[in-house]
């Protein structure tokens, strides 16, 4: 679906990511060693996702915690 949302606008889906990060107010910190794509992280301010697409993607929500490695407040080391 993000897939389809990015290419329909000549977009990226990272940028289609990004830009439904700052329509919702997060702050998402990409990261990237290709110039091409730290341009495109940059490039997501002259576009809007529709309420839809927003909805959409918002359904993606499986009520789990963002984070994808240990928490920082606990972990005690190797």
């Amino acid at each position: 679906m993000i897939h389809t949302m990015a290419t329909t606008r000549g977009l990226s889906t990272a940028q289609i990511i990004l830009r439904w990060h700052v329509q919702h107010g997060h702050i998402a910190i990409p990261k990237s060693g290709c110039r091409q794509r730290m341009d495109e992280n940059l490039d997501v301010f002259d576009f809007e996702l529709s309420a839809d697409e927003v909805a959409t993607i918002d359904a993606f929500d499986r009520g789990e915690a963002g984070r994808v490695g240990p928490n920082p407040d606990t972990y005690e080391g190797i």
